[in-house]
């Protein structure tokens, strides 16, 4: 398969997914659920750049050419409410892409990767951003129809067209070979969708939250507190010294 800026992708010629290349579009998101909406499934949307890439809450995401921008469109057997276990499947198959180029990532729940900034001094690292994942899930009473994973890794990108709070794979280690690193997520992904029972531990082994003393932005109010523990189907629970609150969703600040 070939498409400008990406040229051909070898790597991806064997994964089990289709998959679809592009060299620019608007949100590989909207693709894939456009794709959903004419009955395919276990589909790949691949752009060397988007033009109207957006995260949660329906905030914009720098997306130059260069980086990985992609969307996995499935069709799981889940209920709706489990559909969040796909975003930590997600998480975990970003921090097992970047490990074997020399990226130690770790997930800042529920859906951001994060490294930490090189320090020379030796002073402790704030966090920078690598990654982000959006998911999206639509179904018929309570059983998922489809799943929409979009997911953005500042890969073969220069760090000054980014947001100050991010970084990307060039930065870190140099260019790194998109096709494999793409390869290198579809099959840790396709993994842990076949066994959503391990997902949980395989994100709490790779979690910078667990632990760290957090605020969550919810929409009933502000929890704050340690947090210690990561529930099915991906809620967040948050000692707050007086009781433990279960977080669903909401933004989270490390603390």
């Amino acid at each position: 398969m070939t498409a400008n800026g990406w040229g051909p992708v070898p790597a991806l010629d064997d994964v089990p997914f289709d998959v679809e290349v592009h060299a620019s579009v608007g949100s590989t998101n909207e693709r894939a659920r456009a794709l959903a909406a004419a009955g395919a499934g276990d589909v790949v949307v691949l752009a060397d750049e988007q033009t109207g890439g957006h995260g949660r809450r329906d905030r914009s995401w720098a997306s130059p050419s260069g980086g990985v921008w992609m969307s996995v469109l499935v069709r799981p057997e889940l209920r709706l409410a489990e559909a969040p276990v796909l975003t930590l499947a997600a998480g975990v198959a970003t921090v097992r892409a970047v490990e074997p180029v020399g990226v130690e990532a770790t997930l800042k729940w529920p859906n951001d990767v994060l490294v930490p900034a090189r320090d020379d001094e030796g002073t402790a690292p704030p966090e920078r951003k690598l990654a982000g994942i959006l998911t999206e899930a639509a179904g018929a009473g309570d059983h998922v129809d489809w799943v929409v994973v979009g997911v953005g890794i500042n890969a073969n990108v220069d760090a000054d067209v980014l947001p100050p709070a991010a970084t990307s794979l060039r930065e870190e280690v140099g260019d790194v070979d998109r096709g494999e690193l793409v390869r290198r997520w579809l099959e840790a992904f396709d993994a842990l969708r076949a066994d959503t029972d391990a997902v949980l531990a395989a994100w709490r082994e790779v979690s910078s939250t667990l632990g760290r003393r957090v605020r969550v932005e919810t929409p009933s109010g502000e929890v704050v507190g340690e947090a210690s523990d990561v529930e099915s189907p991906g809620l967040l629970v948050v000692d707050t010294g007086g009781d433990e609150v279960r977080v669903h969703a909401g933004d989270c600040e490390h603390l």
